[in-house]
């Protein structure tokens, strides 16, 4: 800064020293005006702020005089430090004296109680211990006083004044706030001790700022929890509770008992002893039973002991009336009452009195004399300060106050201060006393005046609150209490008159008000139930557009597949294998555990044997990495098994993609189709859309669903099915005969699309009269999946008129097939019908229906079929995987003999080739079945059902097509793995599997001796036993390495030079329940006794006496051994 100013800085200086100048003289006379008796040197201090003024004008005068020209900055500095210092020094001694002075409150005891006290605000000074002089009364004093005059006084006199009271010392307050700063200035590390150091002493302490740790300008945010879990109970514990609990830290400790039971480190049956205890026991005092405490009366009850009170005999003799009973001596402890909200008011200012005066006391506050009829109780000793007075009592006799009484006048003397009041609460007590007609009342009047000043300012009283001062309240109540009371006082009628129209407009009203709340609520439910009809008519509009537009895009792909499908089959592409059962949602809720029951058929992966396919495989359920190492290992055995070396193993996992929808955690209780929870798991589809992008795919669903076009719409990939509509119709029962109907194959005598009970009965009578040689007939569902909705009749065996039937039947020989002929027997068939129904008629599965009458709802709800069974105690049922081009082309794919374990209706296992029919047969009658469904429009994926037995008539054998499934199945997928570990394939005109022959050591040809036989050539027939049924819930103990190991100890494995052995498909991965067993041979026998040797091998391991399990080995086993014995017959009798 230069030491000369100009016009700039001069501009600027003065106006801000006349400003601290006048801000100062400011303060002072506020200080002054505060405060006129603080002891400061009133002449020193206009002196000094007179010459800083002088000072000022002075260099006023001088930059005035030198106008452009420039002034000392020393003189400025001698002025700015001169006033600096004289300022701050007086500021000091102000501020320090002006902080030394404390104000006293006014007394409030004094104000309270005594009259003859004024309180006075007076200012003490805590360095002189010397008050001030009083102040002088003002005018809004004097205004206060005047307030403070009772009511009733006319005169505008003031009350005689009080003589000021001084207590001597400081007061409370001014104690308190003293220590408060010594604790202060004594701490330093309180946070007042600096301002209390700045506003006491003057000294200004320099303020430390402590350093904030530098944030970053963009933080991350905090994700999940910011706080240390808790220890639980590990789960080794949870899972065996033999096990040794853990031990509890010091910390857990700390977090209380109930915290280390919830989180199970103490278990909930634990028997918990504190030491030491809480609770601690003390011998209770016995009384004897002559000192034994009466209960205490009541006030009202003890005043009107005496009287009596008789509205009949009162009515007519007033003048009999009693007087006021006199006071008895009141207890220790006062009557406990009801009081209303607004006396809290009283009570607060109640217990603000903290010493009671014989002058402050009231008269109920005194003793009361006891009635002369009672004995005096024992004189006791009083509680100090207890102060006990006669209260004042009065009555009021058929409404009107008896205020000539003695009592009366007493009680008005009393209280003639807030007599008001009173007045106004009397006359509420007179009108309830007279409307009740109540004879006489008697009145507490301390209570009364209480009361008085609770509703002095708010609502008036209630009748409970009346009732409250009320001496003989009992009585009152009573009659009060009583029916139509109310009605008997001076304006009873018109009382009555009143309730009655008030009650009838009720009434009315309310009718009305109740119609009309019914008919808005009536309208309210139409107006929503029609706001969603419209709604929910507008969904099924859009679904129904979204339905049509999916299908329209599933039949467009359809023929361009079909159009491509030879360059597709020579080139690369990818199989998007989606096992998903689309049945009905009843049958879905049906089936335990549905998602592994969907999951059966893993072997798909197999497809990648084609080097020209790859394979997307959507599971069901989610995979374990065991689970997924295990099928990495089986599927890299493709090298080996095709070079026969062990170690010629590679890695397939390229060629493959095991995927688990999203959704599946989603709807963990709905029993959702996989292509549901496909369509509902966005990150999957957008996955697999990737995976195929710019390769040729298509889609390879389980039973068809109509969710399997909205996937293949967002995929764009055509789907190798018939449309799901077609396929529903002819999967079910009734729809599968119309496709053997026009094949002109061979089915059993049955009746479809049954619909009705009468119809029922007819079709059975008839089918029974025209096939007397068959016993028992089937009933099945139209909608029936693996034989879980089939019933039966032996109707031969309960018919009465069965036998006259055969010999009719005989008797008309060939005719017997005439209707004519069969009319008679007809009718009594048909009569006796519904009673062997009733009676003996059984459902299969009696899990899924009770009885008859259930299953019989369920048939004729979904429609039927009335279906003989073989007249034949031998029968073999067969299954025919067959698979019909785009472009129509049918080939058979696999054949094999059903193994039943559970019921004879329901497919257990396959055993492949099949051996029971010739196969030119068979293959006729699967030819004529895919000409018919192609005709239909059917492709893809199908299996047929055929059953084969000997007729005892002609000893034929004949052969019954059954049942017709248009979707991928298990035995297709375990057939593909059987050709994956065995590098086969299915002779489809023979019926045989042929594997390569191994490969041998070239050798030198030696001549052959004469007699020698030559070598046999290696064979190279296969038979294989499948099944993906297998179930026993004791495989839950047993891990997949400990299982593998206990096969691998008892030979159980598979052999890849001979291809021979076992191999497992996983299918759980959690539970491990249920599995999937092939067993490959090289004869039949071989093959279903190594696979019934394998589950009793397995059984044995995991089972104990005492724990058997639930399993489906031993059935399974009971019919391997059934069809061993029948193979072993059929061999002798080849021999033969």
């Amino acid at each position: 800064m230069s030491d000369i100013w100009g016009g700039a800085g001069r501009s600027t200086l003065l106006p801000r020293l006349n400003d601290t100048y006048q801000d100062f003289s400011q303060m002072e006379i506020n200080v002054f005006k505060e405060d006129k008796d603080c002891n400061v040197d009133r002449v020193k201090m206009p002196v000094i702020l007179q010459g800083v003024q002088d000072d000022i004008r002075t260099l006023r005068e001088q930059i005035a005089n030198n106008k452009g020209g420039t002034i000392s900055i020393q003189d400025l500095e001698s002025a700015l430090v001169k006033t600096e210092e004289g300022l701050q020094a007086k500021t000091e001694k102000v501020i320090s004296q002006y902080n030394n002075q404390v104000r006293t409150l006014p007394n409030q005891e004094a104000n309270r109680f005594d009259n003859n006290v004024v309180a006075i605000e007076t200012t003490w000074d805590m360095r002189s211990q010397k008050s001030a002089d009083p102040r002088k009364i003002s005018a809004h004093f004097l205004g206060r006083e005047r307030v403070r005059q009772p009511q009733g006084s006319r005169s505008n006199a003031l009350l005689p004044k009080r003589q000021a009271v001084q207590m001597p010392g400081p007061t409370p307050g001014q104690q308190t706030k003293h220590m408060l700063t010594l604790r202060a200035v004594l701490d330093p590390y309180s946070n007042m001790n600096r301002q209390a150091l700045n506003n006491n002493f003057g000294i200004q302490l320099p303020l430390i700022n402590t350093k904030q740790p530098h944030k970053p300008a963009y933080s991350k945010p905090i994700i999940g929890s910011t706080i240390e879990p808790l220890a639980v109970l590990p789960k080794a514990n949870r899972v065996d509770a033999q096990l040794a609990p853990p031990p509890i830290s010091e910390d857990d400790a700390k977090k209380g008992i109930m915290s280390l039971i919830e989180r199970g480190l103490i278990p909930p049956a634990a028997q918990l002893t504190l030491d030491p205890s809480p609770v601690r026991n003390r011998i209770a005092p016995l009384h004897e039973p002559q000192v034994k405490h009466k209960p205490p009366q009541t006030e009202a009850v003890s005043l009107l002991s005496g009287v009596k009170l008789d509205p009949a005999t009162m009515k007519n003799d007033v003048k009999k009336m009693p007087a006021v009973p006199p006071h008895p001596k009141s207890a220790s402890s006062s009557i406990t009452e009801t009081r209303t909200p607004s006396a809290k008011t009283r009570a607060t200012s109640s217990s603000m009195r903290q010493v009671k005066t014989p002058a402050t006391l009231k008269t109920y506050e005194m003793p009361i004399q006891p009635l002369p009829d009672q004995k005096e109780p024992p004189p006791t000793t009083p509680a100090s300060g207890d102060f006990k007075q006669l209260s004042h009592r009065f009555a009021i006799q058929n409404g009107r106050t008896r205020d000539s009484s003695s009592e009366f006048i007493a009680f008005k003397q009393h209280y003639c201060l807030t007599w008001g009041s009173i007045v106004t609460m009397i006359k509420h007590l007179e009108r309830m006393l007279s409307s009740y007609v109540v004879p006489v009342a008697f009145v507490n009047g301390d209570r009364l005046a209480d009361l008085a000043m609770e509703f002095e300012l708010e609502r008036p009283p209630s009748i409970d609150d009346m009732l409250t001062v009320i001496i003989n309240r009992e009585d009152v109540e009573a009659l009060i209490g009583r029916p139509g009371r109310r009605f008997k006082g001076p304006r009873g009628k018109d009382l009555a008159a009143t309730r009655i129209q008030s009650s009838w407009k009720m009434f009315r009203d309310r009718s009305e008000y109740l119609e009309y709340r019914k008919r808005k609520w009536a309208s309210g439910v139409i107006a929503i139930s029609w706001i969603m009809h419209v709604k929910m008519s507008k969904v099924k509009v859009k679904l129904k557009q979204s339905r049509e537009e999916h299908l329209e895009n599933f039949r467009r792909r359809a023929r361009k597949l079909a159009m491509s499908w030879d360059r597709i089959k020579q080139h690369r592409r990818t199989v998007i294998h989606i096992p998903s059962l689309g049945l009905s949602q009843e049958i879905r809720d049906d089936i335990n555990e549905f998602g592994i029951r969907q999951n059966t058929q893993m072997a798909r992966l197999c497809d990648i044997r084609d080097p020209n396919v790859d394979v997307i495989f959507v599971s069901p359920v989610p995979l374990s990495e065991e689970t997924l190492q295990y099928y990495s290992k089986l599927l890299g055995l493709k090298s080996a098994v095709d070079s026969g070396v062990v170690e010629d193993q590679c890695d397939m996992g390229e060629k493959y993609k095991i995927i688990v929808p999203e959704a599946i955690k989603s709807f963990p209780a709905h029993r959702m189709c996989l292509s549901t929870l496909l369509k509902y798991s966005p990150r999957t589809m957008k996955r697999i859309q990737h995976l195929i992008k710019g390769c040729d795919a298509y889609v390879v669903t389980g039973v068809p669903h109509k969710d399997d076009l909205s996937v293949a719409d967002y995929l764009d990939v055509p789907i190798l099915s018939p449309e799901p509509e077609v396929a529903h119709l002819y999967s079910t029962k009734s729809g599968c005969k119309r496709i053997f109907a026009s094949a002109n194959v061979e089915v059993p005598p049955s009746e479809f699309d049954v619909y009705t009970i009468g119809q029922l009965h007819e079709c059975l009578a008839q089918l029974v009269t025209e096939n007397l040689t068959v016993k028992r007939w089937l009933f099945k569902l139209d909608d029936g999946y693996d034989g879980r909705g089939i019933g039966y009749c032996d109707i031969a065996d309960h018919l009465e008129c069965y036998q006259w039937a055969l010999k009719e039947s005989k008797r008309y020989g060939e005719k017997w097939s005439k209707k004519w002929a069969q009319e008679a027997a007809y009718i009594k068939i048909h009569a006796e019908i519904p009673d062997v129904l009733a009676k003996y008629a059984r459902p299969v599965h009696s899990e899924l229906y009770e009885d008859w009458s259930k299953f019989l709802d369920a048939f004729l709800s979904q429609g039927g079929v009335i279906e003989a069974t073989p007249p034949s105690e031998s029968i073999t049922t067969l299954t025919v995987d067959m698979m019909i081009e785009p472009t129509g082309r049918a080939n058979v794919l696999c054949v094999g003999d059903q193994i039943h374990a559970e019921t004879p209706f329901s497919c257990w296992g396959v055993s492949m080739p099949q051996s029971s029919v010739e196969p030119d047969v068979l293959n006729v009658a699967c030819k004529k079945v895919s000409e018919a469904c192609k005709s239909r429009g059917i492709i893809g994926y199908m299996s047929v059902d055929f059953v084969t037995f000997i007729d005892p008539k002609s000893n034929d054998q004949i052969l019954w097509a059954l049942d017709l499934s248009l979707h991928y199945s298990d035995s297709l997928a375990m057939f593909q793995l059987m050709s994956y570990v065995s590098n086969g394939k299915l002779d489809l005109k023979t019926h045989t599997f042929n594997v390569p022959p191994p490969k041998q050591e070239q050798k030198k040809r030696r001549r052959r001796l004469a007699g020698q036989e030559d070598e046999q050539p290696p064979n190279t027939s296969r038979y294989a036993v499948m099944s993906t049924q297998l179930l026993h819930t004791n495989l839950a103990v047993v891990h997949y390495s400990v299982f593998f190991q206990m096969c691998r100890a008892h030979g159980i494995g598979y052999d890849i030079k001979e291809k021979q052995g076992t191999v497992f498909t996983l299918l759980d991965s959690f539970n491990r329940e249920h599995l999937g067993m092939l067993t490959i041979g090289d004869n039949l026998p071989g093959a279903l006794a190594t696979f019934a040797r394998n589950m009793s091998v397995i059984h044995q391991e995991i089972s104990a006496p005492n724990m058997q399990g639930e399993t489906n080995f031993k059935l399974a086993i009971k019919d391997i051994e059934s069809i061993l014995g029948t193979t072993v017959e059929n061999a002798e009798d080849n021999e033969g």
